[in-house]
């Protein structure tokens, strides 16, 4: 069990830095680094560095909340950790 149990954190902490990661690109490089880079490009009017520094991060933080939910659940399920 505890090398089950052990894979389970594995799997969750995978799961965690690739959120985090998807999110710090977005709203950190995309937001504030790239953000002369991407202000060349419009989208729908506004500069899209502009976009994502505005609202392009709160919609992937918000996407990424429901990919991590249902993510977890699958990892859940397949440790047999789920609740019945």
């Amino acid at each position: 069990m505890v090398n089950n149990n052990n894979d389970y954190w594995k799997a969750n902490i995978a799961l965690i830095i690739k959120c985090l990661s998807i999110w710090f690109v977005v709203s950190y490089l995309f937001g504030i680094v790239l953000v002369d880079v991407l202000n060349t490009v419009r989208l729908g009017g506004y500069k899209l560095g502009f976009w994502f520094a505005q609202q392009g991060s709160i919609y992937t933080f918000v996407v990424l909340v429901f990919y991590y939910a249902k993510s977890m659940g699958k990892i859940d399920k397949k440790f047999n950790v789920h609740e019945k």
